[in-house]
């Protein structure tokens, strides 16, 4: 994903119609750029309603897509994954077989544990094993890392998960499991696939909204979409204050 200094203007755009979106629903208190909580991630924007503490309190993350190749990148499903590591696999297990098979002078001779001997491929310069060795270690990343839509999930980064894209961009057997989309229809979000409520614990919607506070305490260089400052937020967020219509209206 792109960030300051090489974002699209459409990217940029995006963002601030999904905090417009957000805004008109009870998720008031809101930035761009949010660091999420237990991951290195960083959410496009990100929501609350007011007073966290409170059983119905709702939060959202919006991650925003211009194109396809930004979004099967943070998309590819696990299960298929799953299946190249074991495809790489195999394969690399039978090349190397292949080669210890015509290079008998590579065998290490294990002899205290004969059934652990082994053929020391370090120095041999193959250009389809190095292909085959490369394309494993980044499937086996991928897989274990997990992709970026699968783990907010598993870790309930929000009450709601919403791709924001350009109209078309993806289809509905795309969209990831427990996400929705909001499509771009001019300056409008409108909701083509509708997301699963996660639930979230006040312990962790909290720790969201003390994220969403120190991205707004940063601010948004030449912003025409002002965020309400992080000491206010907290403040409304934990119940401390009242936010009349009028006032949250300038957020």
């Amino acid at each position: 994903m792109a960030r300051a200094g090489t974002e699209s203007v459409e990217h940029q755009r995006l963002k601030y119609l999904a905090l417009a979106w957000a805004r008109r629903r009870r998720l008031i208190l809101g930035a761009t750029e949010v660091r999420l909580p237990r991951s290195g991630y960083r959410a496009d924007a990100a929501a609350t309603t007011p007073r966290v503490l409170a059983d119905n309190a709702l939060t959202a993350v919006f991650e925003c897509k211009v194109s396809r190749a930004d979004f099967l990148r943070d998309s590819a499903p696990e299960a298929r994954t799953a299946q190249t590591v074991k495809r790489l696999d195999r394969r690399l297990r039978e090349l190397r077989d292949l080669i210890a098979g015509h290079r008998p002078d590579l065998r290490r001779g294990e002899e205290l544990f004969p059934e652990f001997d082994a053929y020391d491929l370090r120095g041999v310069k193959h250009e389809t094993h190095d292909r085959l060795t490369a394309e494993l270690r980044q499937a086996q990343h991928k897989l274990h890392d997990g992709t970026k839509f699968g783990k907010l999930v598993r870790w309930s980064a929000a009450s709601l998960l919403f791709l924001v894209v350009p109209r078309g961009l993806v289809s509905s057997g795309e969209v990831p499991e427990g996400w929705g989309v909001l499509e771009a229809n001019g300056d409008e979000l409108v909701v083509t696939v509708k997301p699963v409520l996660h639930a979230t614990t006040t312990a962790e919607r909290v720790a969201l909204l003390e994220r969403i506070a120190a991205a707004g305490n940063r601010g948004w260089q030449g912003r025409s979409y002002p965020q309400m400052p992080a000491k206010m937020a907290l403040s409304v967020a934990l119940g401390r204050m009242a936010l009349s219509p009028r006032a949250s209206s300038g957020w």
